[in-house]
């Protein structure tokens, strides 16, 4: 398919409402990774704003996929995948109160309880970092959430974000998510 036509259908896409979102946040990716040699340049700025449009109307499964996807452009998917930015303010509002994080933890990260506790309970905040990384929660929500949830102020637990890709802990996340599946199954 030429690049006119693969935008002409694009924007067909765009115009048929929320159903096809995923489909179109796919495919727009799709393109800004691999852009056509006979496409305009001056069109991947609307194409940007399309894909960034699309991934705020998607869900947290399919935004994964997109960051996955758009790893080997790390600045494109910080400028056209959104934060988590609700899941962030929930889970810093309730460690700043005291509150048991571990309940809209799980509901964010698609996780039974048991497996938010092991989470929590990795010393070494490696594991905490991985959730944060694979929910898009930025550098602040994970140091809040270490520093007040953690057993004993442990600084060096602060270090375990900036050691963790995203891409892995997305990667990660849907690993644990299908190991609680099966493990639920049997």
């Amino acid at each position: 398919m030429n690049a006119t036509t693969r935008l002409a259908h694009l924007l067909e896409l765009a115009e048929k409402g929320p159903a096809l979102r995923a489909a179109l946040a796919e495919e727009v990716a799709e393109l800004l990774i691999d852009w056509p040699s006979d496409c305009p340049k001056e069109m991947r700025g609307p194409c940007e704003a399309l894909l960034a449009r699309a991934a705020r109307e998607v869900d947290t499964k399919i935004r994964a996929r997109l960051w996955v996807r758009l790893h080997a452009d790390p600045a494109l998917a910080a400028r056209v995948l959104p934060r988590n930015e609700a899941v962030s303010n929930l889970l810093i509002a309730a460690a700043r109160n005291g509150d048991d994080i571990r309940a809209p933890l799980a509901q964010a990260l698609n996780l039974p309880a048991a497996q938010v506790e092991e989470i929590l309970a990795d010393a070494s905040g490696h594991a905490l970092a991985v959730a944060c990384k694979g929910l898009r929660l930025s550098r602040v929500t994970y140091s809040t959430l270490a520093v007040l949830t953690g057993s004993q102020a442990n600084y060096s637990r602060l270090d375990c974000y900036d050691a963790v890709e995203t891409p892995d802990a997305v990667r990660q996340l849907q690993d644990w998510r299908i190991k609680s599946a099966v493990q639920h199954a049997a």
